[in-house]
């Protein structure tokens, strides 16, 4: 797994604007889509979000969720970013609006990636100053830069 394919610049936005949670994991879903395989992808990758929300709500406290899923259909992991201007409600359990959403999809068999990136984002993201860093960032690229940091343990020569 190579954390720099996993976070493209097209696939971070910064300073949106949006009502709901509903309309960010759609957002989210085309962000995470393949774009050679279109709307069906998205569509699909929503459905995966979806479905792992009714599960539980993935907003982890301190106005940050990870929306994450498995898929069969995913080759790689693939990540990507939105952090919104001002907070909307995720369900969080500390009733905090969530303002920065990073988005996960993996392939379905590969559980092991998919609880170490979770877990790396967890760790930095509870830490002040990461969150902090993450949170004032003026670029995408200043984001990629700090997920490639967080992640890079979790590198492994690309297959």
């Amino acid at each position: 797994m190579i954390i720099a394919d996993m976070f493209p610049l097209q696939r971070i936005l910064i300073d949106e604007v949006y009502q709901s949670r509903k309309r960010v994991l759609e957002v989210l879903a085309g962000l995470l889509a393949d774009d050679q395989l279109g709307g069906q992808e998205s569509t699909r990758i929503y459905e995966i979000l979806i479905e792992r929300e009714r599960l539980g709500c993935t907003a982890i406290g301190k106005g940050i969720a990870i929306p994450h899923g498995r898929d069969a259909s995913t080759l790689r992991p693939r990540g990507a970013v939105i952090r919104l201007t001002e907070g909307i409600d995720f369900g969080a359990m500390d009733n905090q609006p969530v303002r920065l959403i990073i988005g996960l999809i993996v392939p379905a068999e590969c559980p092991e990636n998919h609880l170490a990136i979770l877990g790396v984002l967890a760790e930095h993201l509870s830490n002040e100053g990461d969150l902090e860093a993450m949170m004032q960032a003026q670029s995408p690229e200043r984001i990629r830069g700090l997920l490639i940091e967080w992640l890079s343990p979790l590198t492994t020569p690309d297959e």
